[in-house]
């Protein structure tokens, strides 16, 4: 039977969120067939940081991003990409400005009708 899949983030503590990066990071740790040490040592931490990490001991965002480095799992960070928005009126704006026919340059030295042959 498959347990509930969707996780209500919101709803869980400080703590349960905490739990459960720690779940994930052993969970890929173990997919990945790598051992605490490797990590540990890969990360620049020690083992026994890890063990706790993975058993719901806090973590600082440091520590998590050399973890995830060490996982190839960084990528998971892209959710924090700032992507800038324009408004709907401010597009219009744009718009309107955008050139509506391409006007050939008339040279100032060519005005005589020498051709330069």
């Amino acid at each position: 039977m498959m347990g509930k899949t969707n996780v209500d983030w919101v709803e869980m503590s400080d703590k349960a969120i905490i739990g459960a990066i720690g779940a994930y990071i052993r969970h890929q740790r173990l997919e990945q067939n790598k051992t605490q040490a490797q990590v540990a040592e890969e990360a620049g931490i020690n083992r026994w940081t890890l063990s706790q990490i993975e058993n719901g001991g806090s973590i600082t965002l440091a520590t998590l991003i050399q973890i995830l480095r060490v996982l190839d799992l960084v990528h998971l960070l892209s959710i924090f990409t700032i992507e800038e928005t324009i408004s709907p009126i401010e597009y219009a704006r744009l718009k309107e400005k955008e050139k509506k026919r391409a006007r050939p340059k008339i040279k100032a030295n060519d005005s005589n009708g020498d051709l330069g042959w």
